[in-house]
């Protein structure tokens, strides 16, 4: 699975737990979970490459849901529990 499938895989679970994906110029930041009118919002920057985008998905799914209790295939699951290992290494 490459990155930009990755992502879309991602952003698809976002939305599946109710979080909308807004892709917006933010020119230089990230992005990452607001509420907007009282509706939880991911907010990704246009111009970022998917890589630095699905890491940014990654560690606010990491937040919201827990890996044991919901069905992820498998290579969104690993990348989920290898991004979370580098994060906890990283510390």
């Amino acid at each position: 699975m490459n990155d930009q499938q990755l992502l879309q895989e991602l952003e698809a679970l976002l939305e599946a737990l109710g979080i909308r994906v807004r892709h917006e110029t933010l020119e230089g930041f990230a992005g990452g979970m607001c509420t907007v009118n009282g509706r939880c919002c991911m907010f990704l920057d246009a111009t970022a490459q998917p890589s630095d985008s699905a890491r940014l998905c990654a560690r606010e799914l990491r937040k919201k849901i827990d890996l044991e209790t919901l069905y992820l295939r498998p290579e969104v699951r690993r990348y989920l529990e290898e991004t979370e290992s580098a994060g906890v290494a990283a510390q």
